[in-house]
Order: C-alpha cells, then structure tokens, then sequence
C-alpha cells in the first residue's frame, strides 16, 4: 500500500510502498479514503527534516541538552548513535483520516465494518487507530467535509479552555486551517470575533465566516483595532493560532487582553513572556494540547479506557463527534477552506504546493477505492541470493528503537543472512529492511515463524510478547535470541521451560538466548579474568542511576513492560552470576517508598558465599555515570564506570583500563549466539543460568518464588 513518509535526515517526502498493517487489539483497521494535509503542522516538520544539522539544534534546545549528557556519561559516539538512529527513522505523516472500516480489533464495540469514520491515521491506504481516537461520520457528511474533524477538535479543545461565553469579544491571531475553524466555532458559542492575519486571502476567508478581520500586512494596527472591536474594554480571549519562532503573537495577545483576560496557545510561537503585561493585567495563559483529554494518555489511546463522561465531559473523541456534529447540521462550512486535491500518489506535489509560494489551504490527498490484500503485510525489499552460504539465516519480530540501534546493527556487522522483518507498523518494519538490507519486509509476525529458510529468530518486541514468541519459535524449530527479560510471570517461565525440555531432538534443542549482553561487555571479561586468580568469595555492588521514565511509559506498565524492576534488573542479576560463577541461593529487596517504587537495593546471596548488591535508583542526577560496577576481593577493589572505565586499587598491572566508545558487549553477545547457530556449539550463556536468572529476577519483582 501506499503511505507517505518523511524523512527527519534531509525532509524528502517519499509515497512509499509499505506493508499493511494488522489490526490491533482496541484498534480499528480502516481504509482510507481522504486526507487533509494539516500545512502548519506538516509545514514545520517538513522545514525542520530541510534544515541542516545546526538549524535543528536551535529548534531543539532542550534535545541538545540531552545529548550532551549522553556525551559526558556514555562518550561521543554512543551519543552520536543515538541521534542517527532518531533522524533515520522516517516520520509518518497525517493524522486527519477519513475512511471504511475494513476489520475490528479484539475488544472492539461501538462499531462496524463498513462504518465510515474520521481518524488521526496518517497518510496512507490502510492505517489502524485506536478507538477512542475515531468517530462515525454521519450521513449527509461528505468526506472531503469530515476530513477536517480532527483540525476542527484542536480548534475546539483550545476554545474550550479559554471558556468564552455568550456575547464575548474573542481574537484569533493566525487564521490557517485551524484560525478559520476556531473562527467558525467561536461565533457558534455566541462570540463575537476579531481574525488576525498576514494573509489577505485568509482574511478575507474569515469576513466571509462572519468575522471581522485584519490583514496586518497592510499595516494596520492590530491594537488599536481590538481595542476598537471591544468598545475600548479590551478582548475577553484571545486564541493564538499563528506558526512563528516570534513572541510577537504572544506579547500582541497581553497587550488585547482586557484585565483577567484569557490567551490560549493552540499554534507554535516563541514564549518570551513579558512578566509586566501579564502581572499589571492578571491575564491566564495556557497552552491547548491537541484534541482534548485524552490524547497522549496510553490507558486512554492503546487500552481503550474512555473517561466517565460524567467527570471529563468532552474527550479527544467526544470532542470528534461534537465536530462533525456541527458539519451535519450545517454550522461549520469547510467546503471554502479546501483550495487543492491530489491523489496519494501524488503527494510529494502536494507537499511542494503546501512549502511553496503558492497560495493554498486545505490540501486533500485522495485515495483509490479498493479493498487490502492480505497478501499487501508482506514486501519484498530484495530478492533472496540464488547462492546459499552457511551463515545463520536471522528473521526478527520487532523494530522499534533498540532494535534498529543495537541488535539489527549487530546482526548485520556479525554477516548473518537478514530475511524478513517483522514490526506492527508497515513504515518500521520497511526501514529496518532497507537500512539492514533485509529481503522481506512484514507486519505478520506469523509470516516469520513457518519460514523454511529462518533458522533463528530475533524477538525484540514489547515485554509481554516475549513469552509467547519465544514458545511459538521453539515449537517451530528456531534457535531463539529474545531481548530480555524472557517472560513477565512465573507460569510463562514454568511453560518455556517444559516446552525446552520436551525438545530432546537427536541434534539437541534449538538454542535459546535472552540478550543478556553486560557479560560480554570487553572490561566484563577483562575483569573476570583479573578475578579468576582470586580465591575465596566476592562483594559486589552493581549501582545503576537509571533516571526517572516519563508517566504512562510502557515499561513501567505491569501488564506491557512489566515494570523496571523486572524489564532492565534482570541484565544486572545476569551480570553478577556471571561475575560470582556460582548459583543464586537467596535473593531480597528493600525499596525507596514502597514495593511498587522503581527505586530499590536488591540484594543475592550465591552459592560460593559470595553476595552482591543491585542499587537501581531512579532518583539520581544524570550527571553520575549511569551503570557504576563495584567488585572487592582478596584485599583488592575493581571498578568499572559506564563499561568505559576500569580501575583497578590494590592490583598490580590493572591500574587503569579507558575506552574512548563505551562498549556493553551487544556486538560480542550477538557474536557468540550466531557462532553457536552456525557452528553447533553449545549456547553463549547455559539454558539453566537463563532460567535461574529469570527465576529469581521474577521474585525480586514480586512475580514468583525461587
């Protein structure tokens, strides 16, 4: 299917040819039959992928900050990595979607095959949304008019919080898309609106809506206007709209407002806020987040989970409805805002039409009416060699960030022989193949597992998938590599280890490894061989300043990620009965507020005497090394900082070990399993370690007992 792409690298547009996506859980599968280029949003994007490197990094400042950590902690080239890998990723653009749906998510009521619903999908033939981020379009709709639902919610959630009432006086300074809309909108509450532009067209556009309206390129004083328009009271609101690095919105806004006015920030400015105009007036600002509560909420968006309507009367899909709502009945026009009409295939013109001199507005991208191909959620980005080696033939289920940073560069510098990969988004899972030089492209990770030339497979997808393909490709007869942990509850673990056991095939059972890479790390096993002339047992104090994630994050969510505890300690328990060459007999934990707290010391007692301690904090400062590892033996202390640093005190010939590129071992770990699948070797870590490490990292987490 065809599904437009920018790339953040240089901002070329591509329609590319990607694979179809499946329907998700919650999610409604919807072919597309009209989309409207948001041109402020999409415009800015655009212009920043064109901008050069320096030019980005004034646009981000905050993102440079965080690079420069990354520098200080982890070293120029992991940082540098970092960035690639963001800027890489092509960007999928649109989120005003019109279309049929085809096929109904798991879980999915409210609707039907065959509805006509408007969406945030982007641009392409086929997209899955959730489903409170969709609304039945109602008959007498067109859908060149319901093409403007979401635009029309952003307008309506920044009106909204900026409360206007019957008979206020309310300005809009910007009068894109979204000016126009909050226009309309604003006069259907009852306001009475002065529109703000550079535009005349624009302008003009909202004297025909019913608005009084300026065209400040003329010259004339917007001030003095308001003031005009208020009857010298000055305006109750002003809605800013406008797309400019400048203040001059914002500051142009204080100086309308009357006493205890109300901004609202529904555009992009600069925020340089004049302290004396907003304090002498009282004046509230706020800032409109998209189209209403709800939005950016993963409980909300991926689970499904609507606010009582009772407590948030107005979500981002209730707010949908009141929109086309108002295009049913005839109260918001769109038909004039519509200036031009491309077919997708054709987008790259659209977009050249919406960055250029060109006068234009809404620019709508037209789809062909036919119905997907299952057979579509598979491409072949390039054919498969007639000459057959002896390298390990890698499928992976899994694209997301680790994935196209560490592991797929990994698998590709150690010459495995990439044959399809597999992600939920068509747009990822075509990257990965075209950046790692895969053959196939898919979103049907059943496409992977019944291959007859994949003998290994990757699992590199959310944590509470991991169990289940992992059961899935030993069943199949694959050597396994799944991203840690191995599974998030006891009874996966129990059933991973029965299914292991029952494949006593004369050539032995696949292999299985879990990405365990600190083990391999190149100063891990410089400093286990320092150890291995020590006698006696050890003390060893793993300390990770792992830093806060962000609220909702799908790693903190027990049912997704597991929690941190479970999804990132488990390297850490790997990693000390590596160091310890012995099993695990006890394990405890003492946490920082609470046993649901993600900050926590967990202590292992091994079977030598040897005990080590995992401080995993999230409450540190990232200007402390991230991973700090402690080991005391025999009199003697080794210390590696951030797998850069190694020091040794006491030791003789190990005063200092410095690397200029940290190195955690992911290039040697994936190293080892393919030596393994190629050769017949045994495994790079012992299946019963996994297991033992998997055990007791459950228990730690409160999810089983060792």
């Amino acid at each position: 299917m065809k599904h437009v792409l920018q790339s953040l690298t240089t901002g070329a547009i591509e329609v590319a040819e990607v694979p179809v996506p499946a329907v998700r859980p919650g999610a409604l599968l919807i072919q597309t039959r009209v989309s409207l280029i948001s041109s402020g949003t999409e415009r800015m994007l655009v212009e920043f992928g064109r901008a050069g490197w320096l030019a980005k990094a004034r646009q981000q400042p905050d993102k440079v900050r965080q690079v420069l950590e990354k520098v200080r902690t982890d070293g120029l080239w992991a940082a540098v990595e970092a960035v690639r890998s963001k800027l890489e990723r092509p960007l999928e653009l649109g989120y005003c979607n019109v279309g049929t749906v085809v096929e109904l998510g798991p879980g999915v009521t409210g609707f039907s095959v065959g509805d006509r619903v408007v969406s945030n999908g982007p641009h392409a033939e086929v997209v899955s949304v959730p489903v409170n981020l969709c609304a039945r379009v109602p008959e007498g709709v067109a859908d060149e008019e319901a093409a403007f639902t979401v635009l029309g919610a952003v307008a309506l959630q920044a009106i909204r919080l900026a409360q206007p009432t019957l008979g206020e006086s309310v300005a809009v300074i910007g009068l894109g898309l979204v000016g126009l809309l909050a226009v309309q909108l604003l006069q259907a509450h009852g306001c009475r609106v002065l529109g703000l532009d550079l535009d005349a067209g624009r302008v003009a556009l909202a004297r025909q809506c019913g608005a009084e309206a300026l065209d400040l390129a003329s010259g004339a004083d917007a001030i003095a206007a308001a003031q005009e328009f208020s009857r010298g009271r000055g305006m109750d609101a002003v809605l800013i709209a406008a797309a400019t690095e400048s203040p001059e919105p914002i500051r142009q806004a204080a100086w309308m407002c009357r006493k205890r006015g109300r901004i609202v920030l529904v555009g992009t400015t600069g925020l340089e806020l004049s302290r004396a105009d907003f304090y002498e007036k009282e004046l509230t600002f706020q800032v409109s987040c998209s189209y209403g509560p709800g939005r950016h909420d993963p409980a909300y968006e991926e689970k499904g989970q609507d606010y009582p309507v009772g407590f948030v009367r107005w979500t981002a899909q209730r707010n949908f409805e009141a929109v086309l709502d108002m295009l049913a009945d005839g109260r918001l026009a769109v038909r004039p805002l519509i200036s031009h009409r491309f077919p997708i295939a054709e987008a790259e013109r659209a977009y050249e039409v919406v960055l250029g001199d060109e006068p234009s507005l809404g620019v709508l991208l037209e789809y062909p009416d036919r119905e997907p191909d299952r057979a579509e959620r598979t491409v072949v980005v390039q054919p498969a060699p007639l000459v057959r080696s002896g390298r390990a033939v890698v499928s992976v289920i899994g694209a997301g960030e680790y994935a196209t940073r560490v592991l797929l560069p990994a698998f590709k510098a150690a010459g495995a022989r990439l044959r399809i990969v597999a992600a939920r988004s068509g747009a990822s899972s075509l990257y990965a193949a075209r950046r790692f030089g895969f053959e196939e492209a898919t979103t049907d990770p059943e496409r992977v597992l019944p291959d007859p030339e994949t003998t290994a497979v990757v699992i590199a997808t959310r944590h509470d998938s991991h169990a289940r393909y992992v059961l899935a490709a030993l069943r199949a007869g694959k050597h396994v590599f799944v991203e840690k942990p191995l599974c998030l509850t006891r009874e996966e673990l129990d059933e991973i280890e029965r299914v292991y056991a029952s494949l006593a095939v004369p050539a032995g059972p696949p292999l299985l490894m879990v990405g365990f890479n600190r083990r391999f790390a190149p100063h891990v096993r410089k400093l286990r061989a320092v150890l291995a002339g020590v006698p006696g047992p050890r003390a060893m104090v793993m300390t990770v300043n792992a830093g806060a994630v962000p609220a909702g994050h799908w790693t903190a969510d027990p049912d997704i990620g597991g929690g941190r505890i479970l999804g990132e300690v488990c390297h850490f328990v790997d990693l000390l009965r590596y160091l310890a060459g012995a099993p695990i007999v006890r394990c405890s934990r003492c946490d920082l507020g609470g046993p649901t707290s993600d900050t926590a010391s967990l202590q292992l007692e091994f079977a030598d005497g040897s005990i080590g301690t995992v401080h995993y904090f999230t409450n540190g400062s990232r200007a402390f090394p991230k991973e700090r590892l402690e080991v005391f033996a025999g009199g003697r202390v080794l210390a590696l900082d951030n797998f850069r640093r190694l020091r040794g005190y006491g030791w003789r010939g190990v005063a200092r070990l410095w690397s200029w590129r940290q190195d955690k071992g992911q290039r040697a770990c994936v190293r080892a399993f393919l030596e393994a699948v190629e050769r017949g070797g045994p495994p790079p870590i012992a299946v019963d370690e996994l297991f033992e490490v998997s055990r007791v990292t459950l228990e730690l987490a409160g999810r089983g007992r060792a």
